[in-house]
């Protein structure tokens, strides 16, 4: 019986622009979860509201998150 090998699951490509690790953090936690509301993404990531929703607006500013009510999710 031969033994089958999976081979590592590639993280996903970020954007260059994207600079701050928080922002990077948040990127990365919309491209694994899809969509979230910012509550969703405190409780996971052990982040702030206040400060989530700053980063939420600089990514949307960049085009690389939109917004449909509540829910968050990348481009």
């Amino acid at each position: 019986m031969l033994e089958t090998e999976t081979a590592p699951t590639a993280a996903p490509a970020l954007p260059p622009e994207l600079q701050s690790p928080r922002a990077k953090l948040v990127y990365l936690y919309l491209t694994t979860n899809g969509d979230a509301t910012v509550s969703e993404m405190g409780d996971s990531l052990g982040m702030k509201k206040l400060s989530l929703y700053s980063i939420l607006k600089t990514l949307r500013k960049e085009g690389m998150v939109d917004c449909d009510g509540t829910t968050y999710a990348l481009n």
